[in-house]
């Protein structure tokens, strides 16, 4: 079932999410909502999805960076952000470790703030620790895209949207991102000449 995504300004996206207990996970409702989120998330599209978006506070999250959802990026655009095809998995209860390391900024946009983008700061390398679907402990070294999708998410999960965390003058439609800049970036994913 296609679930209803709430938009910024719902006081649920800026909550921190409670964690979920064993009984919890394995419960036939719970199990039931990720696969509605899973179903909404293709519907949208988009490639991360928390609980808090679909306007429960549970620390929930699920991931699908699907290859077709790559086709309209050049291979040079895709190798800049270190962007492949990744799986469709639950995170619940992640814990985000941040490497020493280095940041690159890159747009992002939230289907809870829909029709909108702004380049933002991420760090390129995390490691998350987490529990899968079955409640089973799970951890995850991930670079590049993948590794801003999972901050993005863990994001929601404490009350943070994108936009706080977003180089603001660099804040547009997304519309006029794709029409005007997109094909305009760096090699850094920053706009040329910004």
């Amino acid at each position: 079932m296609k679930l209803e995504i709430v938009q910024a300004g719902d006081p649920v996206l800026r909550q921190v999410a409670r964690p979920l207990h064993r009984d919890e996970i394995i419960s036939k409702d719970l199990q039931q909502t990720i696969a509605d989120m899973l179903e909404t998330l293709r519907l949208a599209p988009g490639v991360g999805l928390a609980a808090p978006q679909i306007g429960l506070d549970v620390q929930l999250a699920i991931i699908e960076d699907r290859e077709q959802y790559q086709n309209s990026w050049t291979k040079e655009q895709l190798l800049a952000r270190g962007r492949v095809p990744i799986n469709f998995h639950v995170l619940i209860n992640p814990e985000l470790e941040v490497p020493a390391g280095e940041t690159v900024e890159f747009f992002e946009g939230c289907l809870s703030v829909a029709g909108y983008t702004a380049e933002v700061a991420r760090h390129s390398r995390v490691r998350v620790r987490y529990l899968d679907e079955r409640g089973d402990p799970q951890s995850v070294e991930a670079k590049g895209w993948y590794a801003r999708i999972l901050q993005h998410e863990i994001d929601h999960l404490n009350g943070t949207l994108y936009i706080d965390r977003m180089n603001s003058r660099t804040f547009m439609t997304l519309q006029n991102y794709i029409d005007r800049w997109r094909n305009k970036e760096n090699s850094t994913g920053c706009l040329s000449g910004s």
